[in-house]
């Protein structure tokens, strides 16, 4: 496999979110600490600031976005930039951000919260369906990784700073049945699990941070391949393009020392690269 290649060069403090719009045909990514959500029509780089952190994003139509912040879920318009609140998301407490979340397969919206610094437990995972948001997962510290497989039985989700991925069994409405198991466990390696996608063949493809890859794990959890990045900091992957055989990888700046910087010029930028295997379009958010 090819090692990743610049997409973006436009440096993100903690980049964040990849989605790619199935019928826009367009990427959009976050500056979690910029406050930035980022995107590029043909050469142009485009770019919309928020009035607080915003983390992850699905697509509600051609010209609308749910996004997530600190406060709440939004409506984003994509080209008036205007925004309204569809539901509050932990609005009450400001210790929190929103953090990694995906559309399920039933146009619910997974989410997770963590602490502004990181604090241990302070975060969890809600669900978005239908006008409600129900917590579904309590006591998480940084919550990443949330996916689902290809057939729609199966969710994925991780706390980073636990460094294991759980997998979950979902049923018909697309709610968690079950307890969860442990999927891949990095614990004992050192490796940090962050975002992560699957493609159609159920793998899960999942960044890890300080790793300077996205590591390829098969549905049975054992470890297949990777692609390589021009970054430590990988944060999460995304597929797209017109065939869905191209894989985004955002990165950051944050935890790079001034020592270390000068050996990381590729850190905070958003790479791609041309990939074997084909992902699964983005589901679309139903309000």
């Amino acid at each position: 496999m090819t090692t990743a290649g610049v997409y973006d060069s436009r440096i993100c403090a903690l980049g964040e979110g990849p989605l790619w719009h199935p019928e826009r045909q367009q990427l959009f990514w976050f500056d979690i600490l910029g406050n930035r959500l980022l995107s590029r029509q043909g050469d142009a780089p485009l770019e919309w600031t928020f009035d607080e952190h915003v983390s992850a994003a699905g697509w509600i139509d051609n010209d609308t976005l749910m996004v997530a912040g600190d406060s709440a879920l939004w409506r984003f318009d994509i080209e008036s930039g205007a925004r309204e609140i569809i539901t509050p998301l932990e609005a009450d407490n400001p210790l929190t951000r929103s953090n990694d979340g995906r559309a399920d397969p039933l146009g619910g919206f997974w989410i997770g919260t963590m602490g502004l610094d990181g604090q241990d437990g302070a975060g969890a995972i809600y669900r978005y369906f239908r006008g409600e948001v129900r917590q579904i997962y309590r006591d998480i510290t940084i919550p990443n990784a949330i996916c689902f497989s290809p057939e729609g039985d199966t969710a994925y989700f991780a706390d980073t700073a636990r460094g294991a991925i759980w997998k979950q069994h979902i049923d018909r409405a697309g709610w968690p049945s079950g307890k969860p198991e442990v999927f891949v466990d990095f614990s004992g390696v050192g490796l940090a699990p962050d975002g992560a996608v699957c493609d159609a063949q159920g793998n899960l493809w999942v960044a890890q941070w300080g790793g300077w890859r996205v590591a390829c794990h098969g549905p049975d959890g054992r470890f297949r391949m990777a692609l390589d990045c021009g970054a430590a900091q990988t944060t999460c992957p995304a597929f797209g393009g017109p065939k869905l055989d191209r894989m985004f990888v955002t990165s950051a700046t944050q935890g790079i020392s001034d020592t270390d910087a000068p050996h990381q010029a590729g850190a905070g930028r958003t790479w791609a690269a041309d990939m074997p295997v084909k992902g699964v379009a983005e589901r679309k958010v139903v309000l």
